[in-house]
C-alpha cells in the first residue's frame, strides 16, 4: 500500500485530495486538529515531534510520497513563531524544509515530494500581489532587518507570502539536484494550484476579504474561471494534487518531472521558472541558510541526511 505523509490535509483542496487517496494508500497528516497527527508548523519542536511520530508509526516501511501542502497569508509581516521567525516563512517554507530534511532517509527508491507553491511567486503571473524581491532566508525570518522592507504592513505580509512560495519552488529545484535523491529516482516538484477561492488560506485577513474568498469559492465564482486561466475549483486542485502524489491522472498518464507543475484551466501545465527560481546561488544559499535556521548541523547542511 502506498504510504503518503501531509501537512495541509484536513480543509480545502488539500482534504479533496486525501479523500481521492484515501482507498489506494495509507495517509498519515499532520494537524492541529486533534483527529489528525498533532503538528503546529509554527513550532520547529512540534515539526521534530511530528517527524518522531510518523518515524515510530512506520517502523521498517518507507514513505511513497511526502506532501507539504498546509499554508498562511497574513494581513502583515509583524507576526512571530514561536522560535521568533516571521509567521508566514516559518509556516510556509521554514517548518517545511525541516519536516523534508528529517524524513528524507525514511523515502522509498521511487518516492515523491510535493511542495505547494502559488504563481503569485513569479511576477510574470501578474496576480497582483506584491511579488518576491529575494530569497533570503535571514532576511525573511527577520524582515525588519531587511533595508527594502515594505512600509505597507499589507504589502510587507503579501511579500512574505510571495517569498515564501518561492522559497518552495527552489525547494524542490535543490531536491532535484542531490545526488542521493537522483540515484533513488526520487523526484520533487513544486505545485502552483492557481487561485482556489473557498479555502481556509484567507482566514487571517480582513473580514471584506475572507467573505469575497469565501462567495468566490462558491458557483458565483464561475465566470471568474471562464476569463481568468489561473483560477480552479477546490476540486479540480485536489484531484491534480492527488495526481501529482500518485504519479498519474485517472486514465494512467504519467504527470509531468519537472520541478514546477501549474494547474491552468483544470489542467496541469509546465511553465518556465521565474528568474530568481532559476538563480543557482539563490537555491544553494537558501538551502544551507534554511539549515542553520531550522538548527541542523552546518556539516549535514550540504547534504541530504537528517
Amino acid at each position: 500500500m502506498t504510504i503518503v505523509v501531509m501537512t495541509g490535509g484536513s480543509s480545502g483542496f488539500g482534504a479533496i485530495a486525501v479523500r481521492h487517496l484515501a482507498a489506494d494508500t495509507r495517509l498519515l497528516v499532520g494537524a492541529r486538529a486533534a483527529a489528525d497527527l498533532p503538528l503546529d508548523l509554527g513550532r520547529l519542536d512540534s515539526v521534530r515531534e511530528f517527524a518522531a511520530t510518523v518515524r515510530r508509526r512506520l517502523g521498517d516501511e518507507r514513505i511513497d510520497a511526502l506532501v507539504l501542502n498546509a499554508g498562511i497569508i497574513r494581513p502583515d509581516a509583524d507576526g512571530r513563531s514561536a522560535d521568533g521567525y516571521e509567521t508566514t516563512f516559518a509556516v510556509n517554507h521554514l517548518a517545511h524544509y525541516l519536516l523534508i530534511r528529517l524524513l528524507l532517509p525514511m523515502l522509498a527508491d521511487g518516492a515523491r515530494i510535493v511542495l505547494t507553491t502559488s504563481g503569485t511567486y513569479d511576477p510574470a503571473t501578474g496576480a497582483g500581489l506584491a511579488t518576491p524581491r529575494h530569497a533570503d532566508a535571514d532576511l525573511l525570518a527577520h524582515p525588519d532587518r531587511d533595508p527594502g522592507r515594505e512600509s505597507d504592513p499589507k504589502l510587507a505580509g503579501q511579500h512574505a507570502y510571495t517569498a515564501s512560495k518561492l522559497c518552495a519552488v527552489l525547494t524542490a529545484c535543490a531536491l532535484l539536484e542531490q545526488p542521493d535523491l537522483r540515484s533513488r529516482d526520487i523526484t520533487a516538484v513544486a505545485f502552483d494550484p492557481g487561485q482556489v477561492f473557498g479555502t481556509g488560506l484567507a482566514r487571517d485577513l480582513a473580514v471584506p476579504l475572507r467573505i469575497a474568498w469565501s462567495v468566490f469559492g462558491t458557483p458565483l465564482g464561475a465566470p471568474l474561471r471562464w476569463f481568468q486561466p489561473t483560477t480552479n475549483t477546490r476540486a479540480a486542485a485536489g484531484i491534480a494534487m492527488a495526481d501529482l502524489v500518485l504519479g498519474h491522472d485517472s486514465t494512467g498518464k504519467p504527470t509531468p518531472r519537472t520541478p514546477l507543475v501549474a494547474l491552468r484551466r483544470g489542467r496541469l501545465a509546465c511553465p518556465e521558472l521565474s528568474e530568481l527560481a532559476r538563480r543557482d546561488d539563490l537555491r544553494q544559499r537558501l538551502w544551507s541558510d534554511s539549515a542553520r535556521l531550522a538548527g541542523i548541523g552546518s556539516a549535514a547542511a550540504h547534504g541530504v541526511s537528517g
